[in-house]
């Protein structure tokens, strides 16, 4: 269950910058309440999966999450750069995280 807290976690970081974006060109109300449900739920489920694994495999994994989902939106939905230096390097972090469940 830790590990699917985990996941939701990231899934929520990804959303949260998401919003961040979107709070950024729209600057209203309904954007930063999203912004705030985003990271909100995010340190939620992070701290929930806590409970059970441990500080840094949680951190680090939570992070990999974020960082590689925040730049998978913003080559989907934003128009950012598909280089394949990038998606090798998020493949990397990506890797890492799936490393550290095996070793967990």
């Amino acid at each position: 269950m830790a590990w699917i807290s985990l996941m939701l976690a990231g899934f929520f970081e990804m959303f949260g910058v998401a919003m961040i974006n979107k709070v950024h060109r729209d600057r209203n109300w309904q954007s930063f309440m999203l912004l705030v449900i985003g990271f909100g739920g995010s340190f939620l489920f992070l701290a929930n999966a806590m409970k059970t694994l441990p500080m840094g495999t949680a951190y680090a994994i939570w992070t990999g999450i974020g960082a590689s989902g925040g730049a998978l939106l913003g080559m989907l939905f934003y128009g950012e750069s598909r280089e394949w230096k990038r998606l090798l390097f998020i493949a990397m972090v990506l890797s890492a995280a799936v490393g550290l469940k095996v070793v967990s």
